[in-house]
C-alpha cells in the first residue's frame, strides 16, 4: 500500500508544480527553510485579524508581544522584561527591553528599522479598540479602562521603556490574553502608510520578516538578522533562514507530498492517506518510525457544532433550533465515543461534560455532566417540541468544511436515525469563516482552541456583549444568569471560587444548548527526521523560532 502511495506522488507531481509554484526556489535552494502547508489559506498578516489558527501562527512568526507563553502555557518575558501587578490587581507597569527593533523599512529613517518603545504599544493596543477597524479582538480588552473621565487613558506610555495598562477590576487570565497575537506590536508609520493594505505588507519584530505573499500560491518568510531573543547558550535566534508556506487545498495532496519530503511538517492526522501510516491505535507503523517523528499533547481545543439562537436574526426566526428542546435532542442522539473510536481512531476524548475541555483545572466532569448517547430521550424531547418522530420538522442544513465532511456525516447519519432531517453543506474554509464571523450561519462546525490557559476564554463565547463580528460570540448566546456569573468571575482572585463560576456558566451552557460539543482535541505533530527542537504544546501555536534543519 505504501508502494501504490508512492506510485500516485510521482502521477500528481507536476501537477502540484503547477499549481502552487513548485519546490524549493533557487533564492531559497541553499538555505535551511521550513516547509509547511496552509490548506485553509491565510486571509491577513495583520495581528488585529489573527483570529483563526492559520492566521496566528503566521503572525507568531512575524511579531512579538510584551509577553509570550511557553510550552508549558507559563508566561514568559518577550518584548516585556519584567512587569509589576499593583496590590488591587488594576493596574500593569511594564517595563521594555531597549533592543528590539522593527524590520528594515523604507518607511523608516535610513530604510533600518527603529527601536520599540511604548508608545508602540499605546498605538498597538488603542488600535484594537478602533472602531473604525472592526478587529475580531475588541473582546481582549473588556476589562480594561477605557472611560472618557480617565481621558482614555487604559493604555498609558509612562516614558520610551515603560508602560502601563489600566483594569477596571482584578483579572487573573490578563497576563495570559496578553500573549496573543492581537497583542502584538505594530508600528504606527507603517500601518498609517498601508491602511487597509497592511495586511500584505506587515513589519513586526518577530524572529523572521516577511518576503513575498503570491496570495493561493506561496509566501516567504526570511529570517531577521536582528532578532533580539537569544538561547540559552546566548547563540542568536532563529537558527533556520526562513519559512515558506503553501496553499494547496486538498489535504491528501499536502500529505502525499510531506510522504515525499517537501515539506517538513504537518498538524493533525485526519486525510485517508494518512491511515496507511497510522495504525488502529493512531500511533505509527513501524516501517515510519526511522522517516517521521510523530509528537502528541492535550490540545486545549473543544470541537463543537455551533447553532445561531438570537431569534432577532432571519436566519434563527423560522428555524426548529430556535426550540432549546430541538438543540437538547441534537446533543442526546449521537454517539460521541462511537465517533472517536471509528472516525478519529481514539486520538481525542469524547465531549460528554461541558463545553471547556479537559485538561483545565476548573474542568470537572462529575460537576459538569453534559449529554451522552440516549436516542431515547432525543424521542422525547422532539415529541415535547412539538415533532413526534420528527414530523413537521423542516431540514436543517449543517454547515462544514471538506477536512469535516466525514464527522458532519455521520452526525447526519445518526440524527436521521431519530427523525431530525440535516443536509450538509460544504463550504470553502474562508467563506465558512467569514459567515460564521458575520452570524449569517444557522448550524455550523467551529473549534476553540485556548488563546490562554483559563476557562474564561471559553465562557466568553457566551457572554452576551462578546457578539460577532466584535468578539467570540458566533452563536449570538445570551443569558442573563450566565452573564452575571461571568462578571463575577472577571474580578474574583480566589481560584476555588472562580472556578466554582466557571462550573456554573458551563452547566448553563449544556442547559441551553447554544452547542453541541463533539470532543476535546489532541495535538498531533509529524514533521522529518531533519526537523528537531519543534516543541509542541496545548495551544498547538506553532512556533519556529528555535526550531534546528539538519
Amino acid at each position: 500500500m505504501v508502494r501504490g502511495i508512492q506510485t500516485v506522488i510521482l502521477g500528481i507531481a507536476s501537477v502540484v508544480l503547477l499549481s502552487c509554484g513548485g519546490g524549493k526556489s533557487d533564492e531559497l535552494a541553499d538555505k535551511k527553510i521550513f516547509h509547511y502547508n496552509e490548506s485553509e489559506g491565510i486571509t491577513s498578516l495583520d495581528p488585529a485579524f489573527s483570529r483563526n489558527i492559520e492566521n496566528i501562527w503566521a503572525c507568531n512568526h512575524i511579531y512579538n508581544g510584551l509577553v509570550q507563553m511557553d510550552d508549558q502555557l507559563r508566561v514568559q518575558p518577550c518584548i516585556a522584561k519584567r512587569w509589576e501587578i499593583a496590590e488591587d490587581g488594576m493596574t500593569y507597569t511594564f517595563h521594555l527591553r531597549n533592543d528590539v527593533y522593527f524590520h528594515d523599512s523604507e518607511l523608516f529613517e535610513g530604510g533600518k528599522g527603529r527601536k520599540v518603545t511604548a508608545k508602540d504599544f499605546e498605538f498597538s493596543f488603542n488600535r484594537i479598540l478602533s472602531e473604525k477597524l472592526a478587529s475580531p479582538g475588541t473582546w481582549i480588552f473588556n476589562n480594561v479602562d477605557y472611560k472618557e473621565e480617565n481621558g482614555f487613558k487604559a493604555f498609558e506610555a509612562l516614558n520610551d521603556s515603560t508602560f502601563n495598562i489600566y483594569l477596571t477590576q482584578p483579572f487573573p487570565p490578563f497576563l495570559g490574553i496578553l500573549t496573543m497575537q492581537y497583542c502584538s506590536v505594530v508600528a504606527k508609520e507603517v500601518v498609517d502608510h498601508f491602511k487597509r493594505d497592511y495586511r500584505t505588507n506587515p513589519i513586526g519584530t518577530g524572529p523572521f520578516k516577511f518576503k513575498m505573499w503570491d496570495e493561493g500560491n506561496k509566501m516567504v518568510l526570511l529570517r531577521n538578522e536582528n532578532y533580539f531573543e537569544k538561547d540559552k547558550d546566548g547563540n542568536a535566534l532563529p537558527y533556520i533562514d526562513g519559512v515558506a508556506i503553501s496553499f494547496i487545498k486538498d489535504e491528501e495532496v499536502e500529505f502525499l507530498k510531506f510522504l515525499d519530503g517537501e515539506l517538513d511538517f504537518i498538524s493533525g492526522r485526519e486525510g485517508d492517506n494518512k491511515e496507511e501510516i497510522f495504525t488502529t491505535k493512531g500511533t505509527l507503523k513501524k516501517e515510519f518510525e526511522d522517516r517521521i517523528t510523530m509528537l502528541t499533547h492535550p490540545y486545549l481545543n473543544t470541537e463543537y457544532l455551533g447553532i445561531l439562537v438570537d431569534e432577532d436574526l432571519p436566519e434563527v426566526q423560522n428555524s426548529p433550533l430556535r426550540h432549546k428542546m430541538v438543540r437538547q435532542a441534537i446533543n442526546y442522539a449521537f454517539d460521541r465515543k462511537q465517533m472517536i473510536t471509528y472516525l478519529r481512531k481514539n486520538i481525542g476524548t469524547p465531549a460528554t461534560a461541558g463545553f471547556v475541555p479537559k485538561g483545565l483545572p476548573s474542568f470537572n466532569a462529575d460537576v459538569v455532566k453534559g449529554y451522552d448517547y440516549d436516542p431515547e430521550k432525543a424521542a422525547e424531547l422532539l415529541y415535547s417540541a412539538g415533532y413526534p418522530k420528527g414530523e413537521g420538522m423542516p431540514e436543517i442544513k449543517l454547515f462544514t468544511t471538506a477536512q469535516y465532511l466525514d464527522l458532519c456525516e455521520f452526525m447526519q447519519h445518526q440524527l436521521s436515525e431519530v427523525n431530525i432531517k440535516v443536509k450538509v453543506e460544504l463550504l470553502p474554509g474562508p467563506t465558512h469563516r467569514e459567515l460564521v464571523a458575520r452570524s449569517k450561519l444557522n448550524f455550523f462546525r467551529k473549534s476553540w482552541i485556548a488563546d490562554y490557559p483559563d476557562a474564561e476564554n471559553y465562557l466568553a463565547l457566551f457572554y452576551s456583549k462578546n457578539f460577532t463580528p466584535h468578539g467570540p460570540n458566533y452563536t449570538h448566546f445570551k443569558n442573563y444568569d450566565f452573564d452575571k456569573l461571568y462578571e463575577m468571575a472577571q474580578s474574583e482572585t480566589n481560584d476555588s471560587i472562580r472556578y466554582h463560576y466557571y462550573q456554573e456558566m458551563d452547566k448553563i451552557v449544556i442547559e441551553e444548548a447554544p452547542i453541541v460539543p463533539l470532543y476535546y482535541d489532541q495535538v498531533v505533530r509529524l514533521t522529518q527526521k531533519k526537523v528537531t527542537n519543534l516543541g509542541i504544546n496545548p495551544v498547538n501555536l506553532l512556533t519556529l523560532k528555535e526550531v534546528k534543519i539538519d
